[in-house]
């Protein structure tokens, strides 16, 4: 198993599909990362070089946020709607749905939290 970025890589798999599961990477920025890298479409994980990878990883690092540093975003984001007590702070403070759906008789699981 390689580690990318915290990832943790299936060895089998091709670099362009392997590096869409790294969290903040997707198709088409997998696509663009081995275009910039002349990497072949058919080369897979376990063929990489540590020279790859390190490359893989620093323009990973330098141009996308991924994995845990898109998790802290999201979560000073979460954080400043509830200082300033949005409707979507609330939402999230409460457990409940936040882009207008129906919680009456969908969402039970966030529902389940709110009774107890």
């Amino acid at each position: 198993m390689s580690y990318i970025s915290g990832a943790r890589l299936v060895e089998e798999k091709k670099v362009k599909i392997a590096s869409a599961e790294i969290g903040g990477v997707g198709r088409k920025k997998s696509n663009l990362l081995c275009y910039r890298l002349g990497l072949s479409e058919n080369i897979k994980i376990k063929e990489l070089t540590k020279y790859q990878i390190k490359q893989i990883e620093e323009i990973l690092g330098q141009e996308h946020l991924v994995h845990w540093e898109l998790k802290g975003v999201e979560r000073a984001d979460i954080e400043r709607f509830l200082s300033i007590s949005c409707y979507r702070g609330i939402r999230h403070q409460d457990g409940l749905p936040l882009h207008g759906q129906r919680s009456h008789t969908n969402a039970k699981t966030c529902r389940k939290r709110v009774r107890k």
